[in-house]
């Protein structure tokens, strides 16, 4: 049986697309074996999101290369769909395949064990319109299902070169994405967690059908789904349909990834985002008044060309008063090709540096006071791992909170409900008070 290894680089989509690949190598008779190990194929996904991404999927690329020169070494990802040319460079690479027609990556290795020539399989994904159906009927990590609804996007903000890599916006068929929560929930899933490039910007590609209209329609058809997480949506998609549908929701959880990345309409305007601090503000407050306690998470770049120190101040103090429960914060990084990395004031390193302390401290700050509104609450958690170290249950709650207790094994990827006995950040602890058991449709609990 040949063997295939893989190694993932970048965002939850790339892991997402690694198991979808896997799965089109399983189905042609391949075994999966540790990245370290000898195997007869070496897939590495990349990723091109800064130009740090480019350099640790080439190191990773010589890595495969070294471990079995007679293998063959395919490179997909991103990176590899914007610079397929520097990827052929590199001796011992054997297929080049970009964000698409990862399908034909067997076809592609097939060929390249009889002719002994490279082959660089990029097409143009400007030219592309079509959702690339991929299935994932599981996931090496048993709890949470991650679905991807999209692909590409259609923004073009100045840091970012995302859509050179991955495309313009295109949506999945909306019965296709109820079919596989389906499947996923069959495989005894709890929880999804929809994922894509620009997820909620699901369905703007299509006539009469919309992110809110999915969401209901997930809710309404796939029997046994418990719960439904966002992975990141847009201030302007938090339309007041949206709303209603998390307002009305049994299903979706009290957590939104709602991306900032800068508090500073000057900065905001530089960056190309389509938003001004104040319409972020009023979404903000709006979705509030629909799910009460609803944890806000974010990302927020620091160091963007040009940024003063009053810009930066902005960023701090709307990021203070908005409350959010926990922030990514990124130095900005130029990513060559991009509008942002040709502008001329850069901001010095050493600057950069501190105001990401700065907006770190501050995120661990509300992070803390977050949490600590759900001292002594019971909530309900999803267990996901057992800690070597000291045998405690970890997973997280509905709003996101990282819980740990102490339970059976058995109780990963069930729903348990936990009381918090002591909030804190980066994790709260808990302890254990019964498990939920699930009607098809309706809950009961089970006492323990």
């Amino acid at each position: 049986m040949p063997t295939v290894a893989f190694h993932t680089l970048g965002c939850k989509v790339n892991h997402y697309e690694t198991e979808g690949i896997w799965n089109i190598f399983k189905a042609n008779g391949y075994e999966r074996v540790d990245f370290d190990h000898q195997s007869d194929v070496y897939v590495i996904n990349t990723c091109t999101v800064t130009n740090t991404g480019d350099k640790k999927s080439r190191q990773v690329i010589r890595r495969a290369v070294r471990k079995n020169p007679e293998a063959v070494v395919c490179v997909t990802g991103c990176y590899a769909q914007t610079s397929p040319g520097e990827i052929m460079e590199i001796p011992g690479v054997d297929v080049v395949v970009g964000t698409q027609n990862r399908k034909q990556m067997i076809e592609y290795i097939e060929e390249h064990q009889k002719t002994r020539e490279p082959i660089n399989g990029v097409a143009n994904i400007m030219k592309n319109r079509v959702f690339e159906e991929m299935d994932v009927p599981e996931f090496t990590d048993r709890t949470r299902a991650s679905l991807k609804i999209q692909e590409g996007c259609n923004n073009f903000c100045t840091f970012c070169i995302i859509p050179w890599s991955r495309g313009l916006l295109r949506s999945r068929e909306p019965e296709n994405v109820v079919q596989q929560a389906q499947n996923l929930v069959d495989a005894g899933y709890k929880e999804i967690v929809l994922t894509g490039i620009h997820t909620a910007g699901y369905g703007e590609d299509m006539n009469d059908f919309n992110f809110a209209k999915l969401l209901r329609k997930l809710e309404s058809e796939v029997e046994g789904l418990m719960r439904i997480r966002i992975s990141s949506i847009e201030a302007s998609q938090i339309t007041d349909e949206v709303i209603d549908v998390l307002d009305k929701s049994e299903k979706i959880v009290r957590h939104l990834h709602i991306p900032l990345q800068s508090g500073s309409d000057s900065v905001l305007n530089r960056m190309r985002r389509k938003y001004s601090s104040e319409y972020y503000r009023q979404k903000v407050e709006k979705i509030r008044t629909a799910l009460p306690g609803l944890a806000v998470t974010s990302d927020v770049i620091v160091g963007f060309p040009g940024e003063t120190g009053e810009e930066f101040k902005e960023t701090y103090n709307f990021v203070k008063e908005l409350g959010y429960s926990e922030l990514h914060v990124f130095p900005f990084s130029r990513r060559t090709g991009t509008p942002a990395a040709r502008m001329s004031d850069q901001v010095d390193e050493d600057i950069k540096n501190d105001r990401v302390h700065q907006m770190i401290e501050l995120s661990n700050q509300l992070a803390k006071e977050y949490a600590a509104g759900y001292e002594d609450e019971v909530l309900e958690v999803i267990p996901e791992e057992m800690s070597e170290n000291d045998g405690m249950l970890e997973g997280y709650t509905d709003n996101y909170l990282k819980v740990r207790f102490s339970g059976p094994e058995s109780l990963i990827g069930k729903i348990v409900r936990v009381k918090i006995t002591k909030a804190g950040y980066p994790y709260c602890e808990g302890t254990f008070v019964r498990v939920m058991e699930y009607a098809t449709n309706s809950k009961i609990e089970a006492t323990s």
